[in-house]
């Protein structure tokens, strides 16, 4: 029977680091608002990667993709060129075809910018929602 969908938080954050580089920055040498995006992909990818779910092993098994579906960004304070940032996953609910992710970044101490971030789970080739996969489902659980 694979796991029910649940309107509760269902894993611990998850955080990863990374630092800023030039090409990240504006001409001011503050980060571009929209790289918060590739920040938060990239510590999702490497979220879902500890949790053992590579997604191009998953796409190339199950035929299943995760796509951003609708995003909300809330910016706070700027990051600038060199800065080491923390930027956290952290599960808010998960469906059968869907995941909503809250997801923070910090430098030290202080919150830059965060998000809501829902993410759905496709078919690589028609890009219609299907479920996700319950070895996935039962990961997040």
């Amino acid at each position: 029977m694979p796991p029910s969908p649940s309107n509760t938080p269902v894993a611990a954050p998850f955080e990863h680091s990374l630092r800023v580089y030039w090409e990240d920055t504006d001409a001011g040498g503050v980060v571009f608002y929209a790289n918060y995006l590739k920040f938060f992909e990239r510590a999702r990818t490497e979220w879902l990667r500890s949790l053992g779910v590579g997604q191009q092993a998953l796409r190339e098994a199950t035929g299943a993709i995760f796509i951003v579906a609708e995003t909300q960004l809330r910016y706070i304070a700027p990051a600038r060129l060199d800065d080491a940032l923390r930027v956290t996953v952290h599960l808010q609910q998960r469906g059968h075809a869907s995941l909503h992710i809250q997801q923070q970044a910090w430098r030290g101490d202080t919150l830059l910018c965060e998000g809501r971030i829902r993410i759905g789970c496709v078919d690589e080739g028609t890009f219609r929602p299907r479920r996700i996969p319950n070895e996935v489902l039962s990961t997040l659980t």
